[in-house]
């Protein structure tokens, strides 16, 4: 199931998401400032590539004020986003592990620093 799951996610999600997410860290490695938020955003664009048999285990206690940072400037709008998708991919039984990878996701989105992807 993780293959066949992760290559469907792949070619109808994954790519964009992964590339859009790829660029975005790229860009806030500009600053000194930016790179760390710039990892997360390429820890996370990993997971979004292939998120089928992965877990992601959140430490908020690890970096709380990175993750407040990150909370108020992005992590509430990219968590509504990927909830939003999880609930319109569990509309149908087929759709139902990809809103469920959409939900991994917007727990990601939502506390990235000390997360592990593993």
């Amino acid at each position: 199931m993780k293959l066949i799951g992760n290559l469907i996610w792949l070619i109808f999600i994954g790519i964009i998401s992964s590339i859009v997410w790829f660029f975005v860290g790229l860009f806030l490695h500009i600053t000194i400032i930016g790179i760390p938020f710039g990892k997360q955003c390429l820890k996370i664009a990993r997971l979004s590539a292939c998120p089928f048999g992965t877990y992601v285990h959140s430490n908020f206690d690890k970096h709380p004020i990175a993750n407040v940072i990150w909370l108020i400037f992005a992590g509430w709008e990219l968590c509504l986003v990927y909830l939003f998708s999880g609930l319109i991919f569990s509309i149908t039984i087929i759709g139902i592990p990809f809103g469920k990878q959409c939900l991994k996701l917007a727990a990601l989105a939502l506390f990235p620093f000390g997360a592990k992807v593993s």
